[in-house]
């Protein structure tokens, strides 16, 4: 009795006296719900200020009862660490930018359901509205002098257009009904506003000359993703809004960053080579005043994405394998350094000081979620060197009572040969003389990467299957970011049937050693992550029990004639479907549809304009004339357009299916009442 007694205690306190001593009980630890997973509070976007010592970062936070993820902006004070809430507002604040003196931030906010800039002073006080715009803003950037903010917005509906439809109702001339976005100039205390373009364009991104009198910005000819190839570089004079070209070669040239000096102006570029979606694109330098481009990163095998450009170097981001890092290049020397905190690291959001001394990221592994931090810079060059991060939040604190996984990257050979890699994911007390069923999730892209970072998939419930004692793999097929140009291009002529190669090897991989149980084995995947599931549950049906396809390709000629981004077909098949049938039909999972037999969810946007929704009922159809199990689920509401969910609810929807397909047909637990019909 007295032995139960001191265990209830222990139970419900927390603690067991020994020798008149407490010692605390850890409570048992539990896997986490679809619900938990969407409510993590999640940091983003840290921009460091001037003078490195604040930085400002955002929280996300899950707000159920709108359906909506809220920003806040926070700061965090690099000596002390000490971080308090800046801001509190309906829906969100986003994006904050340090004037250059450091005494004011500005952000974008849609507290009033359209986004416009707001100013705050970082000490304390009310945001004050500095944009009203009708359709409110996209970007922003403060000039040198912190007088004036640029920003771009989309025009407003011309009076033709006006007039057209008052008088025809709605309606939409494919290709031709584009509205432009343009670059504006506002003073920050009178808030007067001047127009920098008007062109036949539309603007990307945006940087100030050093002196504040010339803005370089990307643009292209529409704003039709198709139209990606013809950006062009171009710079306007803030005085006059006068415009003279810089860089107009053939395929995307963007990105502008002015030296500090102002001489120079550094851009990410295909130089002009028309296979830009899987080569590597580049880094070039161009004189501010015109001439030939200068390319500064042809030894490095991989997409540089351009941070800054300081005194002590030009930064960029890129991806290693499964891993990211910030690089510093000598533009001179053409040299460059990796700069990380640790070999296994993934770095994002780097944010340089004024004097390129310090810099604010973001950084995960295999055990945390990104946190922010802060570090000082590197003065000495070479090949690589380590960053002596500090810590700023404390966002992993939300998970230290759920049972979690390990999380590993292994590799294996392809059946052609080339060595792929994975994440896999084993239950805390992974036992390897077990057959483990097997789940293997497929990213999009297919330059999308895996990387071994918890909590990530707001998709598919990993993280909930994993406790339950199921490995799951996540490979990194061919295509993939990461590992080199050569290995994107593998899958050229060769999408979906190298693709599964590399997924049924990785499976094989496990099974001999003894770890899976072959007949306990699912697929899933979005996007090109759905192509693939698609491929496999129609050209290798025998390999799995069940299979989920989220936003997938049934059929490259349905896809290629509905898409956003017809180049992307034709240059991964080198062709059209009217010069080559053939490569469409042996790449396209609806050719192989009368082998079709494992139990298939298909899940699809109602307004995907990537992956339109023809290719969902295409496969349905097709599954259905066979008498195979399947269902399609079509979801409402998606954002931007329309290829994934952008909401918790539909979050919440994409993973409880998925749970409830994969318990039916491969788990095979009892039937319960479903959210998407009982058939």
């Amino acid at each position: 009795m007295n032995n139960t007694f001191l265990f209830a205690c222990a139970v419900i306190g927390g603690t067991v006296a020994l020798g008149g001593q407490t010692t605390p009980i850890a409570p048992p630890k539990v896997a986490p719900t679809v619900d938990q997973i969407l409510s993590l509070k999640r940091v983003a976007s840290p921009e460091i200020s001037p003078d490195g010592r604040w930085v400002a970062y955002t929280v996300r936070e899950t707000n159920w009862d709108d359906n909506a993820y809220e920003t806040e902006i926070w700061l965090a004070d690099t000596a002390s660490g000490g971080t308090r809430q800046l801001t509190n507002a309906r829906k969100s604040s986003q994006s904050p930018a340090w004037s250059p003196d450091g005494s004011m931030l500005a952000f974008v906010s849609d507290r009033t359901d359209k986004r416009q800039i707001y100013l705050i002073k970082p000490t304390a006080g009310e945001a004050d509205a500095l944009t009203t715009l009708d359709d409110g803003i996209g970007s922003f950037a403060w000039s040198p002098d912190g007088r004036s903010i640029a920003y771009t917005a989309t025009e407003p509906k011309s009076t033709a257009i006006k007039d057209r439809e008052k008088k025809y109702g709605e309606f939409q001339v494919v290709e031709q009904d584009y509205r432009m976005t343009r670059l504006f100039v506002i003073d920050v205390a009178t808030k007067a506003t001047r127009a920098l373009t008007n062109g036949p364009f539309t603007v990307g991104s945006f940087r100030w000359s050093p002196d504040g009198k010339s803005i370089a910005f990307d643009h292209r000819v529409n704003e039709s993703p198709s139209s990606r190839g013809s950006t062009d570089i171009s710079i306007v004079t803030v005085g006059n809004a006068s415009i003279r070209k810089l860089v107009s070669q053939e395929g995307p040239d963007a990105h502008p960053v002015w030296s500090p000096d102002g001489s120079r102006i550094a851009f990410e570029t295909s130089m002009a080579n028309p296979a830009f979606y899987y080569t590597n694109s580049l880094i070039a330098t161009i004189p501010a005043s015109g001439g030939t481009p200068a390319v500064l990163t042809t030894a490095f095998d991989e997409d540089p994405s351009i941070v800054d450009w300081k005194p002590n170097g030009l930064f960029f981001s890129a991806s290693q394998r499964t891993f990211s890092y910030l690089f510093r290049l000598d533009p001179d020397s053409k040299t460059i350094a990796r700069l990380a905190a640790a070999d296994a690291w993934v770095g994002s959001s780097f944010s340089l000081s004024r004097d390129g001394s310090k810099v604010a990221f973001l950084a995960a592994d295999a055990k945390t979620v990104a946190e922010v931090f802060v570090a000082a810079m590197p003065a000495s060059a070479g090949s690589a060197r380590a960053l002596q991060a500090t810590r700023l939040t404390d966002m992993n604190t939300q998970t230290v009572n759920w049972a979690t996984s390990t999380l590993d990257v292994i590799s294996w050979k392809s059946q052609d040969g080339a060595t792929i890699e994975g994440v896999v994911h084993k239950p805390i007390g992974f036992d390897p003389s077990r057959k483990y069923p097997l789940l293997v999730v497929i990213h999009g892209g297919p330059t999308g990467v895996s990387r071994a970072v918890p909590f990530t998939s707001s998709t598919y419930p990993i993280d909930v299957w994993v406790p339950r004692g199921v490995l799951v793999l996540e490979p990194n097929y061919r295509g993939s970011a990461g590992y080199g140009e050569k290995f994107r291009a593998l899958n050229v002529r060769n999408l979906g049937v190298g693709d599964a190669w590399d997924v049924l090897s990785g499976v094989d991989s496990l099974i001999e050693k003894g770890l899976v149980d072959p007949a306990k084995v699912g697929a899933m995947g979005w996007s090109q992550g759905g192509y693939i599931s698609a491929f496999l549950a129609t050209h290798d049906a025998a390999r799995f029990k069940a299979i989920s396809a989220g936003a997938g390709i049934s059929d490259w000629m349905t896809y290629y004639v509905n898409t956003d981004i017809h180049p992307f077909t034709r240059q991964y098949l080198k062709a059209t479907p009217w010069d080559d049938p053939e490569i469409y039909a042996k790449t396209s999972p609806i050719t192989y549809i009368r082998q079709a037999k494992t139990p298939t969810l298909i899940q699809h946007g109602a307004t995907d304009e990537r992956v339109p929704l023809p290719n969902a009922y295409e496969l349905y159809q097709g599954l259905q004339d066979n008498n195979v199990p399947t269902k399609l689920i079509v979801y409402q509401g998606f954002g931007g357009i329309g290829h994934g969910p952008s909401k918790p609810k539909s979050h919440r929807a994409t993973m409880d299916h998925n749970i409830e397909w994969f318990d039916q047909y491969l788990f095979q637990i009892p039937a319960k009442p479903t959210t998407a019909g009982n058939k």
